[in-house]
């Protein structure tokens, strides 16, 4: 595409394709940035060099984690080679590598993430030193927390020409002088190797599996089968001889099988679909006893996209496993999104129409798959967490306006008071941990995590009411359960409001 066809845009995102540094080929024999995948790099900083002063003040690049220490003869030349690039055009780049099941996510699946703004731009002038920005202040450190490991900050210079960078940058030695956390800027970078630091709600593989009534009996493995399944998952050792003739032991290490469903998944390959027995494929053992492989809409939901994000009429079922395969956790990319808004505009970033409430979450299979007879339920994934019944808990009113919007339990809610100054001065916001909505005449029934709380307006749920853009406290919550039936309350704090712990409600 010419550059002049693609319209001025403030940020530009990718991920370009990352076959070339993939696991599924060992680094010396990958092409890493050579290659003719990686070499789309170049692609992307055609596209900057050319948009000259309109280039986008932010860019948002993914990859795999092997990008960092690609190629296997030369240890992180390739990334020196796309640092050194974005410094050239004017960016401060910062960078991590993010196991998704590090921070509660469904899915252990390692990439790294690339933020970069242009020297001149908002986020640009927040930058403070290398070493704070990294581990603290940052973007990227704002929405995944972690620790630094001791002994492994590392800082250089990337220098001479790009053409210099790729003859020479850190050949002869062992290992990539970059950490899997890090900050370049005018070719100077600072880096560490980093920790995760997490300890919200969990997702498990067994969180996000459906019913089993729901599957279909393609996905099974047939008695016949299973031996297949159990060689291609067991440890091998065996004897092979190369084109050349060399004899050779070709081994491997057994996998779980099947896979453990109290854990997150391992990590989806584009293979995953198709009914051919297979050592990547994951295989689940359901309460009947039986085998199966996973269905479409387990995938998305190991990815954290909404149930049939990727049903069409069309695409068959192994099309949408080789999707899953090749798209991103979606929590990972919405987490930096959030942060990276908050540090453009100094403000929370609000969606009145999420992802989850455009999309069916019901499960899109042929009827009569099932009896005549059979209810056909919502099939909602579900998180592990443990409920601490100490800590702090507020109650509060949701008025009438705001009854049908709490009525059902989406993932994330925002529940606003009245005016900031009627909030009862009495509760200390940095004691509190959950959140139960009160329906009047009925009491409550949903319990969240509070996950934020912060000045904001009713204009974030409703634009167009009167007082909409009157400052009130805004709480960002995150569902976790329902009791069985509403329980009834007196609400305290001019009946709108009551500050208790959990175990009070809850034991009642």
């Amino acid at each position: 595409m010419l550059t002049e066809e693609i319209p001025d845009h403030d940020l530009m995102v990718g991920g370009f394709p990352c076959q070339d540094y993939s696991v599924a080929a060992s680094l010396s024999r990958s092409g890493g940035i050579e290659g003719k995948k990686g070499v789309l790099w170049w692609q992307i900083y055609r596209i900057l060099s050319e948009k000259g002063d309109k280039k986008p003040k932010y860019i948002f690049f993914e990859n795999v984690d092997r990008l960092l220490n690609s190629p296997a003869t030369q240890r992180g030349r390739d990334f020196a080679i796309i640092l050194a690039s974005l410094a050239d055009l004017g960016y401060i780049v910062e960078w991590r590598i993010i196991n998704a099941a590090d921070y509660g996510m469904p899915q252990r699946r390692r990439r790294t993430y690339i933020v970069g703004y242009l020297k001149e731009s908002v986020v640009a002038n927040k930058v403070g030193t290398m070493e704070d920005w990294v581990q603290f202040d940052g973007v990227l450190a704002q929405a995944f927390p972690f620790r630094a490991q001791e002994e492994t900050v590392s800082t250089f210079d990337i220098n001479g020409t790009i053409q210099e960078v790729s003859a020479s940058f850190n050949k002869g030695k062992k290992d990539s002088p970059f950490g899997n956390a890090g900050i370049m800027k005018d070719r100077y970078v600072y880096s560490v190797d980093a920790d995760p630091v997490y300890d919200g709600t969990m997702q498990t593989l067994g969180d996000n599996l459906v019913d089993e009534d729901f599957v279909p009996e393609e996905f099974f493995i047939s008695e016949e089968d299973l031996p297949k399944w159990q060689y291609e998952k067991g440890a091998k050792r065996i004897n092979r001889i190369s084109k050349e003739g060399f004899e050779y032991v070709f081994s491997e290490g057994g996998m779980a099988f099947p896979d453990y469903l109290d854990k997150p998944s391992r990590t989806m390959i584009t293979g995953e679909g198709g009914n051919a027995p297979s050592r990547f494929k994951h295989v689940v053992q359901m309460p009947s006893g039986r085998y199966r492989r996973l269905i479409p809409i387990e995938l998305e939901r190991l990815n954290m996209f909404p149930d049939n994000h990727t049903y069409h009429p069309e695409v068959s079922n192994g099309r949408r496993a080789f999707l899953m395969g090749n798209a991103l956790v979606c929590g990972i990319v919405q987490e930096i999104g959030r942060s990276l808004y908050r540090f453009i505009y100094d403000e929370a970033p609000v969606s009145s129409h999420p992802i989850y409430m455009q999309r069916n979450p019901r499960p899109v299979l042929t009827l009569n798959l099932f009896p005549d007879n059979k209810e056909l339920i919502v099939n909602k994934f579900r998180k592990t967490y443990k409920l601490d019944s100490t800590k702090r808990l507020l109650i509060g009113l949701v008025k009438k306006d705001n009854e049908e919007y709490f009525s059902n339990q989406e993932p994330s809610k925002l529940y606003y008071t009245g005016n900031v100054s009627t909030f009862p001065s009495t509760i200390a916001l940095n004691k509190l941990y959950y959140f139960m909505p009160h329906i009047k005449g009925k009491g409550v029934r949903d319990l969240y995590l509070i996950k934020i709380v912060r000045i904001g307006s009713k204009a974030e749920i409703y634009t167009e009411m009167e007082d909409s853009k009157a400052p009130r406290l805004i709480f960002e919550l995150e569902y976790l359960e329902s009791l069985p039936e509403y329980k009834k309350i007196s609400l305290n704090f001019q009946h709108t409001f009551t500050d208790t712990v959990l175990g009070r409600v809850l034991n009642r």
